[in-house]
């Protein structure tokens, strides 16, 4: 896959979280600092409700496009979900848990593709 059809997933990705209202959604081009993906998509869900249906949207946008996700993470807690796409990881955290484990700050070296905190 070409690097305009991944980055385009990660902002489809995106763009659904923020059609259920995530918060703090980024974007980060993380080529540059690992070797495990090409992007990160990370956005906040104010309740676990508010998690799943945000994982629920961006999961069926990007099966619209063909695309699903290798595995899928955390999916019954709702706290920290985690969508691996292979060259797209989409986190969406409960507000605490990403308060918490900080990957914003680990990967503030990122360059930001998409910022809406």
């Amino acid at each position: 896959m070409d690097d305009r059809k991944i980055k385009e997933m990660a902002v489809i990705a995106a763009e659904a979280a923020a059609d259920k209202k995530a918060t703090d959604i980024e974007v980060l081009d993380v080529r540059a600092l690992t070797t495990i993906a090409d992007y990160f998509v990370i956005c906040t869900g104010n309740s676990e409700t508010q998690v799943k249906a945000i994982t629920r949207e961006i999961e069926e946008k990007l099966a619209e496009k063909g695309i699903v996700p290798q595995k899928i993470a955390g999916k019954q807690e709702a706290r920290w979900v985690l969508l691996d796409y292979g060259t797209v990881i989409v986190h969406v955290f409960y507000k605490d848990e990403r308060d918490y484990y900080e990957l914003d700050r680990l990967w503030a070296d990122a360059e930001k593709l998409l910022s809406n905190s």
